[in-house]
């Protein structure tokens, strides 16, 4: 099971690379037909099935067309002449090198299955100090996240080296939380962090607590599997202005949204409620007065939005709620 030739052979599927590249699903289809790329394999199950390698390219081509070039005039280029195209692109932060290429991903994925878990988290830690915590969480944890879970759901890696390696993860971005100055500003924005019972996973939580906390918000992380209604003792308990919740899809989609519905009558209007991760009922289904959040990229301007309407807030004179919020 562990044999290191077969890290080669990792795949991911069509979600998975829609997560890790931010190209849609329709979008890989459609290039698929028209391009001849990508050209995924089909797993057991008939499935796409993309290697690291077409992964790697795909996530060039999507800053490549960021910085303004059409994809059919980079699609169809080799990787080659994608990176050297890269190289001639100004002021682009395309310019810099991608944290983890496909080469790197394997190399990590094979410390997770050789379970080399000192080597793995010192490397992890040389990342973090190398591209700082932005970069180390958008370039390092959300690839090798995908990565990994992908081959756990695939049966290329065993239960208990996803574990591990979640461990690990999980302690590595906590350093860099914990190496996060305090908000200069007394009134900074308060967010508070948790899942709710049945949804066991926290990397998504630890992710976006970095990238709040970059920003200067102050946050409170209540771990997973919070109790709905110790979730809105908490808002009150620390004047939290969000809620911030993530989704797997360890939940069904209808317990989902009817937790989501019953949280947000129990909170106070101008608490924001945002919802993020992979479950796809978020972005099917919307919430009225929920966010769903389709990626960490998303925090800056949802920050950006809540400074608004905290502004709006204290000039707007305070009437009676009905409701007794």
């Amino acid at each position: 099971m562990n044999d290191r030739s077969r890290i080669a052979a990792i795949t991911l599927s069509i979600a998975a690379v829609e997560r890790d590249t931010g190209l849609s699903k329709d979008t890989l289809r459609v290039w698929e037909r028209r391009y001849d790329f990508p050209t995924p394999g089909r797993d057991s199950a008939g499935e796409r099935a993309y290697s690291l390698d077409q992964v790697e390219k795909l996530r060039i081509v999507k800053r490549l067309m960021d910085a303004g070039h059409r994809p059919g005039r980079v699609v169809p280029l080799s990787m080659d002449a994608l990176q050297a195209l890269a190289e001639q692109t100004v002021d682009q932060p395309m310019g810099m090198p991608v944290a983890l290429d496909s080469a790197d991903l394997r190399e990590h994925l094979a410390l997770v299955r050789s379970h080399q878990v000192a080597d793995l988290r010192a490397q992890l830690v040389r990342l973090l100090a190398r591209y700082g915590v932005a970069r180390f969480v958008s370039e390092v944890a959300g690839p090798l996240n995908a990565a990994v879970g992908d081959a756990w759901i695939r049966g290329q890696m065993e239960v208990f080296e996803e574990h591990a390696y979640t461990e690990i993860m999980q302690s590595v971005l906590r350093q860099a939380i914990a190496a996060i100055p305090n908000p200069v500003e007394l009134d900074a924005p308060c967010v508070v962090l948790t899942t709710f019972p049945g949804e066991q996973h926290g990397l998504g939580l630890l992710m976006a607590e970095a990238i709040l906390a970059m920003e200067g918000c102050r946050c409170v992380g209540l771990g997973v599997q919070t109790p709905l209604w110790d979730i809105v003792l908490a808002a009150g308990a620390y004047r939290a202005d969000v809620i911030a919740l993530s989704f797997t899809g360890c939940m069904s989609p209808n317990q989902i949204v009817d937790s989501l519905v019953e949280l947000r009558t129990k909170l106070k209007p101008a608490v924001q409620v945002w919802a993020g991760g992979s479950a796809p009922v978020l972005h099917r289904r919307p919430v009225p007065g929920v966010q769903a959040m389709a990626g960490l990229d998303q925090i800056t301007g949802a920050l950006s939005a809540l400074a608004v309407q905290r502004t709006a807030t204290r000039h707007t004179p305070r009437q009676a709620d009905p409701l007794g919020h």
